[in-house]
């Protein structure tokens, strides 16, 4: 099992979404800069709302400036509950060169907070040095299976560099991607943590399999989620407590899983599942 060094536990030990007791104790804010994506998985639904709690939407997209204010307040209201600032959407961070411009300006403002990133993945080898330049320090990455035939059923299409991979070479060169980007993420000194969305009857069998491979890679936490059922997934079911709880037990075989996941949305902003606005409402009021 993959231990976090004493040069790197004050990270974990104050980000709420890698830490269970950091959970209730400190803030986080999203910050929505990122609505470009470059894949589309069959459960995602991208929008912009202020009904929905869940990941992929956001009240509105905030320019860079905007979002380096929304900190700004964030700070006053928190003061040193406030951890973490992040970028998790509602697209793909990595897409959206937004997500660097407003990591540098947070960093120079802001050098204590933790930077945190969640990722599909797909562009984090080539990135993760850029990021650690930026002093980004956490990232997120979602990877729902090690095989091709079923992340087919979960990929609907991968854009890279300008083209459009759909079904097992899509799926393939997603993962493939994933599991050489967490490797480099981790070689340049940052902490990952890797979502699974557990999709019954379609990836349940790829838990373990993804969970032994990423501790290998160097990742320290995993986090299992139910599906949400949406988008092309609609009409599937969203794990039991039963299954959630078997695929954690398993992923726990071979690193620390996560068990306190909200499924924040883009723009999320307080103490884990206790925010009281949206951050478009805290801008905007």
């Amino acid at each position: 099992m993959h231990c976090v060094g004493s040069k790197f536990a004050h990270f974990t030990r104050v980000h709420p979404c890698f830490n269970h007791d950091a959970h209730f104790r400190y803030a986080r804010i999203h910050l929505p800069v990122a609505p470009k994506c470059n894949i589309q998985c069959a459960y995602c639904s991208r929008g912009l709302n202020k009904c929905e709690y869940r990941p992929g939407v956001a009240s509105a997209i905030l320019t860079v400036e905007e979002a380096v204010e929304m900190v700004r307040r964030a700070y006053t209201n928190f003061g040193d509950k406030l951890k973490v600032v992040g970028v998790a959407g509602p697209g793909e961070p990595l897409f959206n060169r937004e997500t660097f411009s407003v990591f540098k300006i947070v960093d120079e403002e802001f050098p204590f907070l933790v930077k945190c990133l969640a990722s599909n993945g797909l562009l984090l080898e080539e990135k993760a040095s850029q990021l650690a330049d930026l002093n980004v320090r956490t990232v997120t990455v979602t990877v729902n299976a090690l095989d091709p035939e079923v992340g087919a059923k979960i990929y609907e299409f991968v854009l890279l560099g300008g083209k459009v991979l759909r079904g097992v070479k899509a799926a393939n060169v997603l993962i493939d991607r994933q599991l050489r980007g967490i490797e480099r993420a981790v070689d340049e000194g940052l902490l990952v943590k890797v979502n699974f969305v557990l999709i019954p009857e379609v990836n349940a069998s790829e838990v373990e399999k993804v969970a032994k491979k990423v501790a290998e890679l160097g990742a320290i936490m995993m986090n299992i989620i139910p599906l949400i059922p949406l988008y092309r997934m609609s009409h599937l079911r969203p794990p039991t407590c039963e299954e959630l709880n078997k695929a954690r037990s398993l992923a726990e075989r071979y690193l620390p899983v996560f068990r306190l996941c909200k499924q924040c949305r883009a723009d999320s902003c307080g103490i884990p599942g206790l925010e009281a606005r949206t951050l478009s409402s805290h801008f905007h009021g």
